[in-house]
């Protein structure tokens, strides 16, 4: 029931340049927004962003998209409301291992056959924030449910232009699975104890 920094990945999902002067508590969103990011940089948690039609919305905020930028993250510029359908769980998931060419290896002998290689095992903790939190985070979040990820929304560093809306976002998604959790939340237990080589690192943003 707690999150893993080994087993987790951050999607931060639309906080675009047109967007966010119209979001409530957009400041507040934003700062935690980029907090996360710096914080997956340091507990070495792989970072996704997406943009949404970035040629009528604008590109992420320049803070935001250096915080990804400087985590090794990529951006996935889409059309689509949920990050889903423009092609999001191919970036969450590891490539399946392709068929193996030539002979049937099947028709050898059993002690002549090699085993096959395990499967790399993906990341399948989605911890996740981003606006609006009633149309892009909400369907991108569901769809990811759909998919067999455990979804975890960061609801301090979510957003709408409307509380009535982002609060009605969160009851739904609370009710179809997900766990909603705040930036500190986040943050103690990827670390888990005072202990943590990177607790000061992580202490810093928090404060």
């Amino acid at each position: 029931m707690l999150l893993d920094a080994d087993d987790s990945q951050l999607v931060l999902v639309d906080y675009q340049a047109r967007l966010m002067p119209a979001i409530f508590e957009n400041e507040l969103v934003v700062a935690n927004a980029v907090r996360l990011a710096r914080m997956a940089r340091i507990m070495e948690v792989p970072v996704w962003g997406t943009a949404q039609n970035p040629d009528k919305l604008g590109q992420n905020l320049p803070e935001l998209q250096a915080a990804i930028d400087s985590a090794g993250g990529k951006t996935l510029a889409k059309m689509h409301f949920s990050a889903v359908a423009d092609g999001l769980v191919e970036w969450l998931r590891p490539p399946a291992r392709k068929a193996p060419t030539g002979g049937n290896a099947r028709s050898l002998p059993k002690h002549m056959q090699k085993p096959p290689e395990p499967q790399e095992e993906g990341r399948s903790m989605i911890v996740m924030a981003g606006c609006e939190a009633h149309v892009c985070l909400m369907q991108t979040a569901l769809e990811l449910l759909e998919e067999e990820f455990d979804v975890w929304v960061v609801t301090d560093a979510c957003g709408s232009r409307s509380e009535r809306n982002r609060d009605a976002a969160f009851d739904r998604l609370a009710g179809a699975g997900a766990e909603l959790v705040t930036t500190e939340m986040v943050a103690f237990e990827w670390l888990r104890t005072a202990e943590h080589e990177r607790f000061k690192d992580i202490l810093t943003l928090i404060k």
